[in-house]
């Protein structure tokens, strides 16, 4: 790890002053912020890994006393450090190049300058196992025919 250059930082801004509720739907007003790293698909023209560095808003609602975060998930899903570009460039190197995780990972940091370890990757392709979404985003049942 100490031998990889260091990522460009790419900063991106979700702080919003005021923002709706999403259970009640009044404006709630920005609380906190906080920061997200995401790991992005490389700067080529300088040969560097790319870092998206996101801040963004944590709003409470005086009228439900909730306290949500603005939405990111157009840039990842929930909880995940890779963006949606990231995921896609992957799993099409997998499944429609029909490259092995081990090569498929070499290739990204290679071409895209993205680490994504072949594990990962592995666990992109198997997503929609039994406790997963199908296609479709419905929940499947564990039991039973269909």
């Amino acid at each position: 790890m100490a031998d990889l250059p260091p990522p460009e930082i790419v900063p991106s801004s979700r702080t919003d002053e005021r923002q709706a509720c999403p259970r009640c739907t009044p404006q709630a007003s920005r609380d906190t912020q906080c920061q997200r790293r995401l790991h992005d698909l490389g700067n080529l023209d300088v040969w560097c890994p790319r870092d998206l560095v996101v801040t963004s808003a944590q709003h409470s609602c005086s009228q439900c006393r909730k306290y949500f975060k603005a939405d990111r998930s157009d840039l990842a899903p929930p909880g995940g450090q890779d963006t949606h570009r990231v995921i896609a460039l992957a799993v099409r190197l997998v499944v429609e190049d029909g490259l092995p995780y081990r090569p498929a990972s070499g290739h990204l940091w290679r071409d895209h300058r993205v680490l994504v370890p072949f594990a990962t990757m592995q666990n992109w392709g198997e997503a929609g196992g039994k406790k997963g979404a199908d296609a479709h985003g419905h929940r499947r049942s564990r039991g039973g025919v269909g």
